[in-house]
């Protein structure tokens, strides 16, 4: 399948999770085992080639990292949001385009010097992407990118990213 074919079936959702957002549902790429791959593998081409990890944003950045620390061996590190880890390094809050939200790192997860890419499916305000790197880096790793399916250049996330390599398969 055709990478294009594949982002063609992300689905807009207006007014979720609140009025004046328009939500895009990655659903329907993950339930089709060709878009699925299309992407995983679009995404791997984007990734800095020295990588070790992947730190994967809770939660659908969890499906995308999961794929791709499978398919070419990369560990996996899930960056979780609040009370889902038993052993947490370190915490960050951060502002969204509709509020606020915290990350955790679990304890023991990234080694000094490792490399690690950060993986979500959106960028849009880049408040979640900088809290990830910030995570990373504060337990020694790092970053060699950000990698996403979709970016809404309108919302400027890449603003809150200077200096970093951020690597988009769709800009809207």
């Amino acid at each position: 399948m055709k990478l294009d074919r594949a982002l063609g079936l992300l689905r807009e959702v207006p007014d979720f999770p609140q009025p004046g957002v328009v939500f895009r549902d990655l659903t329907p790429v993950l339930a089709d085992p060709d878009a699925l791959r299309a992407v995983v593998d679009a995404l791997q081409d984007k990734i800095h080639p020295d990588t070790q990890l992947v730190a994967a944003i809770e939660s659908r950045g969890f499906l995308l990292g999961a794929a791709l620390g499978y398919g070419w061996r990369y560990g996996v590190v899930p960056l979780r949001k609040p009370g889902k880890l038993p052993a947490v390094a370190h915490r960050v809050s951060y502002d969204l385009e509709y509020g606020t939200a915290t990350l955790e790192l679990p304890a023991g997860s990234i080694s000094p010097g490792q490399q690690v890419v950060v993986v979500d499916d959106v960028l849009a305000t880049g408040g979640t992407a900088a809290a990830a790197c910030t995570l990373v880096e504060r337990a020694g790793g790092v970053v060699t990118g950000i990698a996403v399916l979709l970016e809404i250049t309108d919302l400027a996330g890449r603003d809150r990213l200077p200096g970093r390599s951020v690597n988009a398969l769709l800009s809207i």
